[in-house]
């Protein structure tokens, strides 16, 4: 029998083959909602599914959870010119002089200009570019 031959069947028909008007509501129905009845009647579903039961792996406490803003050397590159003008930045002897509160500086990108970076944390690599270029990596304190 095609759908369209079901759909056919049970035109005018109140519940379409289901029974009595009552057996396809709620949850009830199917012996509760989500993992409802694990202990009892579903526990064949829960191990055959491999949900199993209980909490699995280890949720990291929220005070210890710090989010720690980080910047790539190459924007830092690419965005020197406009620090300057807006005064976030200082041009001495032909080195940008870039303060970076609270924040990690990561290696992405090119580093064209000697920049002098003044961050809480630096990546090796940020280190090895900004060295490279005639700049400097210094920690904040």
């Amino acid at each position: 029998m095609g759908t369209k031959d079901k759909t056919k069947k049970f035109r005018g028909s109140r519940t379409c083959g289901g029974g009595t008007h009552k057996n396809r509501r709620g949850a009830g129905n199917r012996g509760g909602r989500g993992h409802a009845g694990g202990c009892k009647h579903h526990f064949l579903k829960e191990l055959m599914l491999g949900r199993g039961y209980g909490d699995y792996g280890f949720k990291r406490p929220q005070k210890v959870i710090q989010s720690v803003p980080v910047v790539d050397v190459g924007v830092l590159d690419e965005i020197a010119e406009t620090l300057v003008q807006q005064k976030k930045a200082k041009v001495r002897t032909g080195k940008y002089y870039i303060t970076i509160d609270d924040g990690k500086v990561l290696g992405a990108g090119q580093v064209n200009k000697p920049l002098i970076v003044t961050a809480s944390s630096f990546s090796g690599r940020a280190v090895e570019k900004l060295e490279a270029a005639g700049g400097k990596a210094k920690i904040a304190e």
